[in-house]
């Protein structure tokens, strides 16, 4: 039996030189997007964060079940807890499991086990995604395509922040399962990021490695 539909709203049909030219102009400030390590304490207001995690979730997502939790922290203790696990995890990370290999590609960007940026940017959003359950607040269902809606939603996160005029940085220790016991959320929701959020520092530098991008024809192919 096919579900309730309802006339689109919201649209609005752009020119092709305006839709080029919008297309360019977000291009052009989403490159100069840049993953920092070195953040200010400044504070952000916490409106800001607000409209990033609802700008999150527009996203699409399987059957509309929008499998995806935020956990937004300023909190200076909780903060303080979350470095401490995940700099154990990162110094057996790369003391342990880590591969030569793995570690080579590291290098140019020379990070290692201590992780001071997660106490000293204002905030931190741990995004995690659920197993189960719906379109409606209590559903119990499965849910469809986590991996790739929670996906979609990180991504509109960091571009909503950074078009706010904030720096962040994706931090994914491993395993992650200390941040679901810190914030408190239920077994059946996996964290899939840590996002630290920020002004960067006044004296914040990134690794010339981290400029280059592949360019179009390395990652695009046109039949038409």
């Amino acid at each position: 039996m096919p579900g309730q539909l309802t006339p689109l709203t919201g649209y609005t049909e752009l020119r092709p030189d305006e839709s080029l030219a919008a297309s360019q102009d977000f291009f052009r400030r989403m490159a100069s997007r840049r993953t920092v390590r070195d953040f200010s304490p400044d504070a952000i207001p916490r409106a800001v964060i607000e409209t990033a995690i609802r700008t999150a979730a527009t996203a699409p997502s399987g059957a509309n079940h929008q499998p995806w939790h935020f956990v937004a922290i300023s909190d200076p203790d909780t903060k303080r807890h979350i470095r401490e696990a995940a700099e154990m995890e990162e110094r057996a990370f790369y003391k342990e499991k880590a591969s030569d290999e793995w570690l080579e590609a590291l290098a140019p960007l020379g990070t290692d086990d201590s992780k001071p940026f997660l106490q000293i940017a204002p905030w931190l959003i741990v995004v995690f995604s659920q197993k189960r359950g719906g379109p409606r607040p209590g559903d119990d269902l499965k849910n469809y395509y986590v991996t790739e809606s929670v996906g979609i939603a990180t991504g509109l996160l960091i571009a909503n922040l950074h078009l706010a005029g904030l720096a962040t940085l994706t931090h994914t220790p491993a395993p992650m399962t200390f941040l679901t016991e810190i914030c408190k959320r239920p077994s059946s929701e996996k964290p899939f990021v840590l996002l630290v959020v920020g002004k960067p520092a006044q004296d914040a530098s990134v690794p010339v490695h981290s400029l280059v991008k592949k360019g179009l024809a390395d990652i695009s192919t046109f039949n038409d």
